[in-house]
């Protein structure tokens, strides 16, 4: 894992006056991978394909290994895990005493381009990252193939999507809070034009994305990373 110092941003649906402050925390420098999480599965069954109840999991769940402890033909080993479903990412990071990051934690970490902690305005990094997005089957590639960002992290662009601990808790509207239930915080709520930077098209990719799925979906394109808190 790699510390990173935390700070204040503003996501890509705040204000100026709305900044986020993120406390010091860890961050696994690559996504778990289908060898770490065949090792998993092993030691906790439950996880395993064919024992996973459908609440946690959908049908696609490790869809493409042979067995519930046998990779498929074509997998790499220190490929990404991918076809998962947020429920195994969460307990997953827990059983190595660790946790998912939240969605604001990992775009803050995301944010960072190979040189700068902050490169959120930077057009030429977020045109990199857009273009990154069309590049076909990257999920089978291994992992640390992608540039090693400011605090030394692999691969937050252009090898898969990634869970977060409130993937599609997009903020809602002020005036729209009171209009909805006790599970608001679930829902994508805000439109573009609440958005801070209009051109970040990179990051109005990955909230659209998250407010897309539900937590027993599994993704070929998803896979996840842990992270902790920092000790004081």
């Amino acid at each position: 894992m790699k510390k990173i110092i935390g700070g204040a941003f503003v996501p890509l649906y705040g204000s100026d006056s709305s900044e986020v402050y993120i406390r010091d925390f860890e961050m696994d420098v690559y996504p778990v991978t289908n060898q770490q999480f065949l090792a998993f599965v092993k030691k906790h069954p439950k996880w395993q394909r064919s024992k996973v109840k459908t609440l946690f999991a959908d049908k696609n769940y490790l869809r493409k290994w042979a067995s519930d402890t046998t990779l498929g033909d074509e997998m790499l080993p220190q490929a990404a895990a991918t076809n998962l479903s947020w429920y195994a990412a969460k307990d997953y990071c827990a059983c190595q005493d660790k946790r998912l990051p939240s969605m604001d934690e990992w775009e803050f970490a995301a944010m960072a381009s190979e040189t700068l902690p902050n490169a959120q305005t930077d057009s030429a990094f977020n045109q990199r990252i857009v273009e990154s997005y069309e590049l076909p089957k990257t999920y089978k590639n291994e992992v640390g193939g992608k540039f090693k960002n400011y605090w030394g992290i692999y691969d937050l662009h252009g090898l898969v999507w990634e869970w977060t601990s409130d993937f599609n808790s997009v903020l809602i509207s002020g005036e729209s809070r009171q209009d909805v239930d006790t599970e608001r915080n679930l829902f994508c709520g805000s439109a573009a034009i609440n958005a801070t930077n209009l051109m970040d098209y990179a990051a109005f990719m990955r909230y659209a994305f998250r407010g897309s799925i539900n937590a027993n979906y599994s993704i070929q394109t998803l896979g996840f990373r842990c992270a902790k808190t920092s000790k004081p």
